[in-house]
């Protein structure tokens, strides 16, 4: 986008380039280059069981962000090995755990991007929970499996939580159970099969009484707790964690509104400008911030997608003074996404040659 615009500009325009996510996949890069910090690795289980080298982050500030999808993310299985009912998240505990080891006690988690169904009880387990069944054996990994589940042990559950702050970045309200919940809403995109679909769903609610009982509070209802296959629900159970929307948290962690301040308009970009992107989208996140800038007066919004399926009045709603879809032409999909650096590059100078006929 800067590249687009500053051919239409010239080199004398000034631009200020924020990196930004939403919780989803590049959380903990975009807070790095946007927030700075420093990187680290650990070596974690993938949702199911291959090793992987997960990255996460401290920040300047000393919270650590960790990024689910780096440790039990959809995209670490290939498409013809998903298996809703089998993924754990028992790398993003070993993650979370890494950054206890490391003193840190403030704790950023985003949630998007995952590929597991298992309520967050593959985390947990990481972190020292145990999940019995009837006869006293510790259940196999995965959302399935919590139909069998008779008893939650905590009594080695890690210590160092009970003084720890857990934010989890999350863009979505989907309670845990029924037709809005996690087995029924994301099930399918992980693997779930229509049967496994409806088992899911009953072992998630079967999870939430036996935790109901154990904890004296019910929050499978409590809005995103069916994020990222019922984590949501996990993480405010055992951790006591708040819920917030991710774009807030990294747009207060980069500084945006004090930079919006010094901005003649906003370029931003999203994959599909679209229903979901009215609800707690990285670009609905930008679009608020710009519309209070500047004492309420505001800093025009130009976005881009490659598809722009919302009107002009939906936008204008959101604070989005114009959408650009970005193909220059028709085109298949493989060769948008192959060509999208180029064709953002672009649409970006047309509206920013436009802007200067004001």
């Amino acid at each position: 986008m800067e590249r687009g615009a500053r051919r239409a500009l010239g080199s004398t325009a000034s631009f200020t380039s924020v990196p930004l996510a939403d919780g989803g996949e590049g959380t903990v890069a975009a807070l790095l280059q946007g927030a700075g910090g420093t990187a680290q690795t650990a070596p974690v289980r993938g949702p199911l069981g291959d090793p992987v080298a997960a990255q996460w982050a401290i920040l300047p500030d000393g919270r650590a962000v960790i990024e689910m999808a780096q440790a039990s993310g959809l995209t670490l299985i290939a498409a013809e090995r998903r298996d809703a009912g089998r993924a754990s998240s028992f790398g993003t505990g070993e993650l979370i755990r890494a950054t206890l080891d490391d003193g840190c006690r403030e704790l950023l988690i985003g949630i998007g991007g995952s590929a597991t169904t298992d309520g967050g009880a593959g985390a947990l387990q990481a972190l020292g929970a145990r999940f019995l069944d009837k006869q006293g054996n510790e259940l196999p990994p995965g959302g399935l499996a919590l139909r069998w589940l008779s008893q939650v042990d905590l009594s080695n559950f890690d210590e160092r939580l009970k003084s720890a702050k857990v934010t989890v970045l999350c863009d979505v309200s989907n309670p845990l159970c029924g037709p809005h919940g996690a087995a029924h809403i994301y099930g399918p995109q992980k693997g779930a099969s229509p049967l496994e679909v409806q088992q899911l769903d009953a072992a998630l609610e079967h999870y939430a009484r036996v935790c109901s009982t154990a904890f004296n509070r019910d929050m499978q209802h409590e809005p995103g707790a069916g994020a990222a296959g019922g984590m949501g629900f996990g993480l405010m159970t055992f951790l006591n964690a708040q819920l917030r929307p991710g774009i807030e948290v990294v747009l207060e962690a980069t500084h945006f509104a004090e930079k919006l301040e010094a901005a003649d308009f906003v370029l931003t970009a999203e994959g599909s400008i679209d229903a979901q992107t009215r609800c707690g989208k990285a670009l609905s996140g930008v679009a608020d911030a710009a519309r209070q800038a500047r004492q309420g007066q505001g800093v025009p919004v130009i976005a881009f997608g490659g598809t722009v399926k919302l009107s002009g009045a939906e936008l204008q709603e959101m604070g989005i003074a114009a959408a650009l879809p970005l193909p220059d032409g028709p085109m298949a999909l493989e060769e948008c996404i192959a060509r999208a650096d180029e064709l953002l590059c672009d649409a970006a100078e047309r509206a920013v040659r436009l802007l200067l006929f004001r």
